[in-house]
């Protein structure tokens, strides 16, 4: 055979069997270039990447894979072909989180595997300028339901980096075996590799930082049939792997792994990686998630009225609930939470009576719910009363029929898939009636609130409930609070309940300030904000703070970091209806003056609330020539607010 002829087989073989061609090691870029992913297989057939900023690493080489019944995509395997890079992009509204109107742009590379077997499994990375993300999909077709037993995706941290983690409680421990439901204080700046403090693993978001560069981990779209996941209990080496749900977390006699036929995509893994503005800004786990499933609800979002974390179960009465309706028309608010043992303490007839009297207030009724079935021992009721489809139309009907606007939903069995599973069902079947729905004692939201835009809010945070539990908590209030914009609450809208001006009951003593609990009803965001703060403590404060609550938006339509530092201080800007809130607090044992640039907002004036004398408040007018470079000293545990029109 001539040159000639060996070229020919040469080039024939390249045609026909493409994989020949496939490159060991392949990258894809940020739109901007500053973000870069190299996809590699190691020796031993396993599928690796690494992150780069700059040019430099931001994650070491790291795992990827699963392990499914039937095949092991974490070795052995082969690569046999890649795409090419494509551009991803996707605009759309929502009215519960940060930003109403955002625009997501990508790159995205696939890479298409097969195991020993022939079991094929495809790897997706989308890189953008705030963030890497990656899923895995199995292409083939199937009717076998199929169990993923182990995830190795990992994130590998160069040495020096420090976290801020919160830790997940073991399973069926706690009040009433109620736990895990992501209710636990951070751990604030701590090396790489420290093992969790629960021994059950960390939750996302879960926030690191190395050298100059900011990375918050979280995960994205999960649907039917996965479990929520989490970081596991050891990071050796600064390496975090991915790990699924405790077997115990799932409605008892289903699932808890992951479970499905083919083909089947799995949730994203994210990574925001920036500074600290990139990571508050980000909107990358609401991009990620799937688009609405159903149109938005008629009722918009708004501020609620609630009686139950100052006042407790015994004030769950007709005259002390028709009390709070009344406090919400004053206010202007929308809505009032009606919450546990309603249907004992007021019953079924008197909340119809309720609903009616509230309705000619122009205020709507939301009702609590315990989802329990048999997977906790929660005894407040409602309760076995929506844990099947039949039970839930029953009672949905009932409700609509009585005029009530919403539901709260208490006390969930973990992460499971079984347990996902029921909140999807919970959400889909609540649509066609209308109800805005909110999830307490839960998981993390992880950007259904795009999904499903019924979604209003969802706990998954230990909120100002415990400041009345036990000091310690309160005593923990600042920072704690100080942690959230860039945790938690940077995604997902977050039901924390904010706002005490007043005091707090059982004699357990408030460490913020009233300024800074006033600065919480704008830097949290939620669709439905349930303010903690009842009549009588609202009825102290000057009537220029009433006013303010009154202006509070319900949707944000634009968002700014200006300064902070997680668990210490943080200072944001939101726009909404046209005018822009400046808000901030201080959670440091020292006074804090901080200067910042508002030369964006000049040609407006302004009016700032902070710490002052006036039943803890100050006020003061900001001029037209005064919007520029401001300066503002916050006392320990303070904060202000300054709205900008």
């Amino acid at each position: 055979m001539n040159k000639i002829q060996k070229l020919g087989c040469l080039v024939g073989m390249i045609v026909m069997g493409g994989a020949s061609l496939v490159r060991a090691d392949s990258s894809i870029a940020s739109p901007d270039g500053k973000l870069s992913v190299r996809f590699s297989m190691d020796g031993s057939g396993a599928p690796r990447y690494e992150v780069m900023r700059d040019g430099n690493p931001v994650l070491l080489s790291s795992r990827l894979g699963l392990v499914r019944d039937d095949a092991d995509f974490t070795q052995g395997l082969k690569l046999l072909s890649e795409t090419d890079v494509m551009p991803v992009a996707d605009d759309y509204e929502i009215r519960t989180a940060k930003r109403s109107h955002n625009h997501y742009r990508a790159n995205r590379r696939t890479f298409r595997l097969a195991s020993s077997q022939g079991s094929v499994i495809e790897i997706i990375f989308q890189v953008s300028n705030d963030g890497v993300a990656f899923r895995y999909h199995f292409p083939e077709s199937s009717t076998v339901v199929r169990t993923l037993s182990e995830e190795v995706s990992s994130f590998r941290f160069p040495d020096g980096t420090r976290a801020w983690l919160q830790p997940i409680a073991e399973s069926k421990n706690g009040w009433a075996r109620a736990n895990p439901s992501y209710e636990e204080h951070y751990q604030m700046e701590i090396p790489v590799g420290t093992t969790s403090t629960l021994g059950a693993g960390w939750v996302f978001p879960a926030l690191f930082r190395s050298g100059d560069t900011w990375l918050l981990v979280s995960e994205s779209s999960l649907s039917r049939g996965f479990c929520g996941s989490r970081l596991r209990h050891e990071s050796p080496g600064g390496e975090y792997q991915i790990g699924y749900s405790d077997p115990r977390e799932c409605v008892v006699g289903k699932p808890s792994n992951p479970t499905s036929t083919l083909p089947w995509t799995t949730p994203w893994r994210l990574i925001v990686i920036g500074d600290l503005k990139t990571v508050a800004e980000s909107t990358l786990g609401i991009d990620l998630a799937e688009p609405a499933r159903f149109g938005p609800p008629a009722r918009p979002n708004g501020k609620a009225s609630w009686s139950w974390p100052l006042l407790g179960d015994s004030m769950t009465t007709y005259e002390v609930q028709k009390k709070f309706v009344d406090y919400a028309a004053e206010m202007k608010w929308r809505y009032c939470l009606v919450d546990a043992l309603w249907d004992t303490q007021i019953g079924y007839e008197k909340m119809e009576d309720l609903v009616d009297y509230a309705r000619k207030k122009k205020v709507e009724i939301l009702v609590w719910y315990n989802s329990n079935g048999n997977w906790n021992d929660a005894p407040q009721s409602p309760n076995h009363m929506l844990d099947t489809h039949e039970k839930r139309i029953e009672e949905f009907a009932r409700l609509k029929k009585m005029g009530v606007a919403g539901l709260k939903i208490d006390f969930f069995g973990g992460d499971g898939s079984s347990m996902i599973d029921y909140y999807i069902d919970l959400l889909e079947d609540a649509q066609p009636f209308g109800f805005l729905m909110n999830f307490h004692g839960c998981t993390l939201p992880r950007g259904w609130e795009r999904t499903y835009p019924n979604l209003m809010t969802m706990e998954a945070v230990k909120g100002l409930e415990y400041c009345t539990f036990e000091q310690s908590n309160a005593d923990k209030m600042a920072p704690h609070a100080a942690m959230l914009p860039f945790t938690r609450n940077v995604f997902d809208p977050m039901d924390f309940t904010p706002m005490v001006l007043d005091k707090f009951p059982n004699g357990r003593i408030r460490r913020t300030t009233p300024a800074f609990e006033l600065a919480l009803s704008v830097l949290f965001t939620s669709g439905i904000q349930h303010y903690a703060e009842i009549p009588e403590g609202l009825q102290k404060v000057p009537d220029y703070v009433k006013q303010f609550l009154k202006k509070v938006p319900s949707v944000w339509d634009d968002v700014r970091f200006i300064d902070g530092y997680p668990g210490k201080y943080v200072v944001m800007a939101r726009l909404g209806d046209g005018r822009w809130y400046v808000t901030g607090i201080n959670s440091e044992t020292n006074a804090k003056t901080l200067t910042f640039d508002l030369s964006p907002f000049k040609g407006r004036s302004g009016t700032l609330i902070c710490d002052g004398d006036d039943a803890g408040f100050a006020m003061k007018r900001i001029g037209r020539n005064e919007i520029g470079e401001f300066k503002i000293s916050i006392p320990p545990n303070g904060g202000f607010v300054l709205l900008v029109e």
